[in-house]
């Protein structure tokens, strides 16, 4: 089985039987002295029509699986391509270093989009492409050495005033033993509380799966930027489907339940921007996708830089205070004595 097949989306198989009827007959018409070029403009317009079709009219489900496809472009290829002169820091000073979160400093190539070079904290969460890499990297589930490890660099990058960037891509916190007893939810709740008064700009990006705590930990930000098929919950959609109906064959229907697209949650301003990738998702074309994550950055810290720490301060404060919805009930009378 070719490697692109092994890792076909279900939903993109008409698609690509198309795309290979049209290659077979392009190398036919190079091959035979018959002129097919009516025949492939038609196949042309075929296959433009049917993948427009498809993937403007993706489900919360389709979007999950694309921001979940193993060759989505990761935190660290985000780094190389933005950055210059990364250096990575490592550990938490406290337990051990967790290698599914990864951090350090380097210089954001900003000139490229109208922005100055400067240096950045950068700090995400990292998956891996293979079994030997998955392992190291634990899927990208940081343990609560990781957050401590990250709320370390973000404390560093406050004190040399450098603004932090934070990649957020998990299925969530590891949810192991060991965890558990050294603190996760103590070490992620911690984090919010120290990302919340830390004064320098933060700006978060969601570049493919935002799962729970594993992604907040690391997630709040003045700006928050969210790629067009990654997604945010609470909670993912096969876990919702087990604890709602016991059983993950509802996985479709916790996904649209939980709205978790950026479309979504840029509704009821839970992000602040949607950040556009190629047809067919960030793996598609990863150069254009850095192009227009790098972008929105640069646009994101231009907008921050000129923020008066007290304001940005009071403004962050603001902005995580006014999300939900909820109605305030009438007092209710009291009850007559009988």
């Amino acid at each position: 089985m070719a490697d692109d097949d092994k890792h076909l989306l279900d939903f993109e198989k008409p698609l690509v039987e198309l795309e290979e009827k049209l290659s077979e007959m392009r190398e036919l018409n190079e091959e035979t002295q018959d002129d097919l070029s009516s025949e492939i403009r038609a196949l042309e317009e075929r296959v433009g029509k049917l993948r427009t079709s498809i993937y403007r009219n993706l489900t919360r489900w389709q979007r999950v699986q694309i921001a979940r496809h193993p060759k989505r472009p990761y935190t660290l290829d985000y780094i190389e391509a933005l950055t210059d002169d990364f250096m990575e820091l490592h550990g938490d000073r406290r337990f051990s270093d967790d290698r599914s979160i990864i951090g350090g400093l380097a210089r954001f190539n900003g000139g490229r989009y109208g922005y100055e070079n400067r240096t950045i904290m950068v700090i995400g969460h990292q998956k891996g492409r293979d079994t030997k890499e998955r392992k190291y990297r634990r899927f990208g589930m940081p343990n609560p050495e990781g957050y401590r490890k990250a709320e370390r660099l973000m404390k560093m990058a406050a004190k040399f005033n450098k603004p932090i960037l934070t990649l957020l891509d998990t299925p969530g916190a590891y949810p192991g033993m060991g965890a558990e007893e050294r603190g996760q939810a103590e070490a992620i709740a911690h984090n919010l509380f120290e990302m919340a008064k830390l004064p320098v700009p933060i700006v978060a990006v969601i570049i493919g799966e935002g799962a729970s705590g594993g992604a907040i930990g690391i997630g709040l930000g003045d700006r928050i930027l969210m790629l067009e098929n990654a997604w945010y919950s609470v909670i993912a959609p096969e876990s919702c489907s087990q604890i709602l109906w016991r059983s993950w064959d509802h996985k479709e229907d916790a996904a649209r339940a939980l709205k978790l697209t950026a479309p979504d949650l840029v509704d009821v301003d839970v992000i602040d921007e949607i950040v556009s990738e190629p047809v067919g998702g960030a793996h598609r074309d990863p150069d254009t996708t850095f192009a227009s994550v790098g972008q929105a950055i640069a646009n994101a810290l231009q907008a921050l830089d000129d923020v008066e720490v007290s304001t940005l301060l009071d403004r962050r404060l603001e902005k995580f205070d006014a999300l939900g919805a909820y109605e305030t009930a009438e007092p209710m009378a009291p009850a007559s004595h009988l």
